[in-house]
């Protein structure tokens, strides 16, 4: 981040797999980057139906963030989500770098390079779209057969990749594997926070004791790190039924509900409601989506104030201290100006929710 503080780092996951993990983790991938369905297309004529444009007040101060997506699943169904079918299976066919290469610490020998190379992490990240703001990580399929056959993998090595390569980053979003490994370690190591997805459905929150046991081991064993579960997110995005008066929704929200407060863990407000849109989006295919963007931006808004709240109270915090900073404000005409200078950290953590 510009403050110098570097990247907020978020891990999606959750213990059960078919929650709509992955579609989270694009989705807020492409929404904190401006990136279609959150921007109006460049000829909208080909789109049949018009895509939202994002609110004025979204993103930081109206700009697109920097973000680092990491593909951690050996499904590897966040790299074709964002890189797309065709060019995943031409990065496959390329044997290009990838996460795998991350783990092992090298670029192996290839077709065009008859000896390993040392790693360059610029070498293992690919830009998402025409924008720059947006970059991948990708996985690859073999990614847990390379880990099986290593002597003793080091759940540090993503960690140290974000720290000595990607500062400049804004966000970092890990799409998880849905099963405890070294791979979960290594997303705990780089986090700093864990983003649940969720669907009301039956055995919903089967997943949810072993996340907290695995989360509560880590931090036993690691008690200068922070991290903490910035919250749940209830996702109907492939259930038909969406109506919460079912009996078996209203039973598994009733669950969610229960689970959630027994580990402290937050809910968000806004759920990612049924669209047909999100497969499409999944798909790279923009048209047609319906409200899917809707539906995702009313969460994302309440996430980005959520993660970056810390961040802003903070750098609140250090201008404060700053003596040019606070006669700037004392000596100005505003009379709210004045009251900001002599606020405390904990009025400075409530002006940053009710900006963000």
């Amino acid at each position: 981040m510009a403050d110098g503080q570097g990247p907020v780092v978020v891990s999606v996951i959750n213990m059960k797999g078919g929650v709509g993990k992955t579609t989270v983790a694009a989705m807020l991938a492409r929404w904190m980057t401006a990136m279609p369905p959150f921007v109006k297309p460049q000829h909208p004529w080909s789109i049949p139906v018009p895509l939202p444009m994002p609110d004025p007040h979204w993103g930081l101060r109206g700009a697109s963030l920097d973000t680092l997506a990491i593909d951690l699943d050996p499904q590897a169904n966040l790299s074709q989500a964002l890189m797309g079918g065709e060019p995943y299976r031409r990065f496959l066919n390329d044997q290009s770098p990838s996460i795998v290469d991350v783990f092992r610490g090298y670029h192996p020998a290839t077709h065009s390079n008859s000896s390993p190379r040392p790693l360059d992490a610029s070498s293992v990240v690919r830009p998402i779209g025409s924008s720059s703001s947006l970059e991948l990580i990708p996985s690859r399929f073999d990614f847990s057969d390379d880990l099986i056959n290593s002597t003793k993998p080091d759940p540090t090595v993503l960690a140290r990749l974000i720290a000595d390569n990607f500062q400049d980053k804004t966000l970092v979003i890990i799409d998880c594997a849905p099963t405890e490994s070294i791979l979960t370690q290594a997303a705990y190591h780089a986090s700093r926070y864990i983003l649940i997805p969720v669907k009301p459905e039956f055995l919903a929150t089967i997943g949810f004791p072993l996340l907290q046991d695995s989360l509560a081991k880590f931090k036993s064993s690691n008690p200068t790190h922070q991290i903490d579960v910035i919250g749940v997110v209830i996702n109907d995005t492939f259930d038909y039924q969406s109506d919460d008066e079912t009996p078996e929704k209203r039973a598994s929200l009733e669950e969610i509900s229960e689970e959630a407060k027994k580990n402290d863990w937050h809910i968000f407000d806004k759920r990612l409601e049924y669209s047909r849109g999100f497969p499409k989006i999944m798909r790279g295919n923009f048209s047609q989506i319906g409200d899917a963007p809707l539906y995702f931006r009313s969460f994302a808004y309440g996430f980005r104030k959520d993660i970056f709240k810390e961040q802003f109270g903070l750098l609140l915090g250090d201008l404060i201290k700053v003596p040019e900073f606070k006669d700037m404000l004392t000596t100005g005409d505003s009379e709210l100006m004045k009251i900001i200078a002599e606020i405390d950290m904990t009025s400075i953590q409530k002006l940053a929710d009710e900006l963000l």
